[in-house]
């Protein structure tokens, strides 16, 4: 091996949370660097090293780029140095990520934007502010985040300067629940104001009708002019946020949702008022007034943001429910005296008090008594699960049995459920591939409708039929009111919300939205095999006895092995303890390496080991060769036991396969996906292994430095791969996948080394993400599909596509309803996810519900 170069060059980046990310920097720098090697990247300070003499100004152009604002720093000779800590600890640093304040990151709670064109508008302002590298904000939640070094008030100043409001996220718990108490203000406000505005605008409708016109004539115009001034202060009362943010908008030389709305229903107010004003000024045809239009559609579009607001809560109820698991209080002993307190107050080291049937309040770890552990709200597994003295234990979990006394050794932001919550919600604020379409579109979506207003207006005007100027109004201001550009910008992060929840509900908490996207399109998911497929530590899978003295020979093994600290011993002495076998006394124990364990029982030599050995000191063991061979077939080592010359048995010790491995790579297959294992054991192990778990293929004897070889292989292939291992020696490949899948338990949940954490040993977790991958990603096309329709037939429609054909003009009052409609229809669409239950799951609730089943299991 040559010596690494001297890493010189340094930048600081922001965003980068994964090995996924890291890759990505590694390969854009590759025509710089020449080797993506060369590249260093450290998660936990998010800084890049490069080899000596590269462009540091380029370097930082190209990761700023890639999506990984950077920026070159002087000094790399510390950094240097850190990019080499262990995976561990970079894995399970509580400060990596985004999120983290080191990183220069400021969180904003935003109000005023209603629709995509906001998101860009708010988006170039957080961008304007001078140090700023990246900003990101999520219409779903109304928050905003901004990466790099700027003072959070200048932040929010740049917000309020393009015309909305903000304010600096301190406490995100205390803002969540802020959020939901102005959410339901809001919500009863907007119902309020549509009930005003709509029985104004069916009152005038009504009104009109009765009098059989709805025309300007020399007996109703002071009733007409009196009806304009009210419909103007219903206007202002009720639609009156539309008006402010149009205003806001045009003074920022912006246009968004709230500018077509008000000058759609103001063109519409301002005829209706010319023509009630001064009616011998306009063609008599000409004399109709549009005030109940103006009203019905301010109604319209407040009762379509109430429904949307309400469906919008419902998108965040999977962090509610995490949040509800938090206990409140917890009772800590001190100074020998048990006492309640809050949660907040308690401290690293405290020994706490939980009886049954109450909640965890923090991390730590039992000191005393024994019990089990329902661990199903964060890990997705239905059975509680049992901890004695020793064992983790985690917060928000519900202690069913025993009263337990545990020492707490993470608290506040540090324990799990926190983690897994500050990871869920930064997920849920990611921006997958797919949505930025939306994004690109935005950008030009107001202006262009405006335009078409305008074209359409002036081509009724100059070729319509009389009366024209009434044609060209009803035509423009149909086209402002029916646009949508709020269904745009909602399509992509109200699915992700409930997708990135939905995952989490089963235990699997997907990091970014890319990998969200990309889930669904794999057709390749490698395995490695220790702790993935199988249980990670050796079980006794078969004794045979030559006599048939199971229990004897089980007996001997482990007078042997009670010496012994090998594995194997510990799965054999384990076996022992489970059939009540207690172990014979035996002398002078000897340990040989590679061959086994030997000692002395009354006198005679009693040896445990492999078949060569054995048959080296001229014991036969030729009875034993089909039971021997039995146990190689399944995966096992048989381990041969003799006392004297005579062979008493084979003992067949394996990794064994976990109970549900194989249903979850049989789910895979029905995907139409190929499973492929990776392992450094042996060809006739890998096997076996591949063969009793159904795997299509595998690669054996491959080291887990190679294993990354192995995954560019296979992409290089065409496969979009995805890699499942331990999020630690298999860092690598996790990290040259297309989606890694990081196997952990719920208190390893802060593993950077893949774009999805499995909070779960079960495999079932990867198809789970597949199948709500693809569900999202479903839906968000859906959506965005939805969006995109909409708008593009029914601005034509508006525009009067339809009337030289068969002589229709749409109404505003009828776009206005179409408008709220659309948005609404879009969060709903969403809101379909919350049902969603992978397949194995529903198959699962089918058969607890069947009679016959359950008779057969009882």
């Amino acid at each position: 091996m040559t010596d690494a170069p001297v890493l010189q060059t340094t930048l600081s980046i922001s965003g980068a949370s994964c090995q996924g990310c890291a890759k990505k920097i590694r390969s854009a720098l590759e025509p710089l660097t020449g080797n993506p090697e060369l590249v260093e990247v450290d998660l936990e300070k998010q800084t890049v090293a490069l080899p000596e003499g590269i462009d540091a100004a380029e370097a930082a152009r190209i990761v700023t780029k890639t999506g990984f604002p950077a920026e070159p720093l002087e000094d790399g000779a510390s950094t240097a140095e850190s990019a080499h800590q262990a995976p561990e600890t970079a894995a399970r640093s509580d400060d990596t990520g985004p999120e983290s304040s080191g990183n220069g990151q400021v969180h904003l709670a935003v109000t005023g934007a209603t629709c995509a064109s906001c998101v860009n508008t708010i988006e170039k302002a957080l961008m304007s502010v001078a140090g700023i590298s990246h900003a990101h904000m999520n219409l779903a939640d109304n928050t905003a985040t901004a990466s790099g070094n700027a003072d959070p008030e200048a932040l929010v100043n740049a917000v309020e300067s393009a015309g909305y409001g903000a304010s600096v996220i301190e406490d995100e718990d205390e803002a969540d629940d802020r959020k939901q108490e102005e959410d339901r203000k809001q919500y009863r406000t907007l119902l309020l104001k549509m009930a005003v505005s709509l029985g104004l605008g069916l009152g005038l409708m009504v009104w009109g009708m009765g009098f059989g016109t709805m025309m300007v004539t020399d007996a109703n115009q002071g009733t007409w002019l009196g009806l304009g001034v009210l419909t103007l202060v219903v206007m202002a009362a009720t639609g009156g946020h539309f008006y402010t943010g149009a205003w806001k908008a045009f003074r920022h030389h912006n246009a968004n949702m709230d500018t077509l709305i008000a000058l759609g229903t103001a063109t519409a107010w301002l005829y209706s008022i010319v023509v009630a004003s001064i009616p011998g000024a306009l063609p008599e045809m000409a004399r109709h007034v549009y005030f109940e239009a103006s009203a019905m559609i301010i109604g319209l579009i407040n009762l379509g943001q109430a429904l949307e607001l309400r469906a919008k809560g419902k998108t965040s109820e999977a962090v509610r429910r995490l949040l509800d698991l938090r206990a409140k209080t917890a009772r800590v002993i001190r100074d020998g005296e048990e006492q309640d307190l809050p949660v907040e107050e308690v401290r690293k080291g405290d020994h706490i008090r939980v009886r049954p049937g109450e909640k965890l309040p923090v991390d730590g770890m039992i000191a005393e008594g024994s019990t089990r552990i329902d661990e199903s709200m964060l890990t997705g597994e239905p059975m509680p699960v049992s901890k004695a003295e020793g064992d983790e234990v985690s917060a928000g979990t519900l202690n069913t049995h025993g009263s337990i006394v545990y020492q707490a050794t993470r608290v506040g932001s540090d324990t799990a459920l926190a983690q897994i919550i500050k990871l869920v919600k930064k997920a849920q604020g990611s921006k997958p591939a797919i949505g930025r379409l939306a994004d690109k579109i935005s950008s030009v979506f107001v202006p262009t409708v405006m335009l078409i207003a305008v074209v359409a207006a002036l081509v009724w005007y100059n070729v319509g039929p009389e009366p024209a100027v009434v044609h060209m109004m009803v035509a423009a201001t149909t086209v402002l009111i029916i646009a949508c550009p709020c269904a745009l910008g909602l399509a992509t992060p109200m699915s992700v919300m409930v997708g990135v929840g939905k995952a989490a509900e089963y235990g699997a908490l997907i990091r970014q939205g890319d990998a969200l996207q990309t889930a669904g399109k794999l057709d390749l998911v490698i395995l490695d095999k220790t702790g993935t497929i199988t249980e990670g530590h050796p079980t006794v899978t078969r004794v045979h006895a030559s006599d048939g003295d199971e229990q004897r020979l089980l007996a001997l093994a482990a007078s042997l092995e009670q010496h012994s600290e090998h594995p194997l011993a510990e799965a054999i002495l384990a076996t022992a303890k489970e059939h009540d076998v207690q172990p014979g006394k035996v002398t002078g124990f000897e340990a040989l390496n590679g061959k086994g364990v030997q000692g002395h029982l009354d006198d005679k030599p009693l040896r445990l080991g492999n078949r060569r050995w054995l048959e080296d000191l001229g014991i036969a063991l030729d009875d034993l060769a089909d039971a021997a061979r039995s146990i190689t077939d399944e995966a096992g080592t048989p381990l041969f036991l003799a006392l004297g010359n005579e062979a008493l048995g084979v003992i067949g010790v394996a990794d064994a396969i976990k109970a549900d491995s194989r249903a979850a790579i049989h789910r895979l297959h029905e995907a139409g996906i190929k499973v492929m294992m990776v392992t450094g054991d042996v060809d006739a192990t890998a096997r076996a292994i591949a063969k009793k778990a159904g795997i299509d293929d595998y690669r054996a004897e491959v080291l887990p430095e190679d294993k990354a070889q192995v995954v560019n292989e296979m992409r290089g292939e065409g496969h979009t791969v995805a890699m499942v291992g331990d999020g630690i020696n298999d860092a690598p490949a996790l990290a040259a996948a297309d989606v890694g899948f990081a196997i952990g338990t719920g208190t390893d949940v802060a593993i950077e080394s893949a774009g999805i954490t499995l909070m779960r040993g079960s495999l079932h977790g990867v198809p789970d993400a597949i199948e709500i991958s693809r569900a999202t990603v479903k839906n968000i096309q859906q959506n965005l599909f939805g969006a995109f329709v909409y708008n593009s037939l029914g601005i034509p429609v508006a525009a009067g596509l339809l009337y030289p054909v068969w002589g229709i003009v749409m109404s505003p009052i009828l776009a206005g309803a179409a408008m709220s409609l659309s948005s609404v229809t879009v969060v709903s669409n969403a809101n379909r996810l919350r049902l969603f239950r992978p397949r194995h799951r529903l198959e699962q609730n089918s058969s607890n519900s069947d009679p016959e089943q359950q008779k057969e299991r009882i």
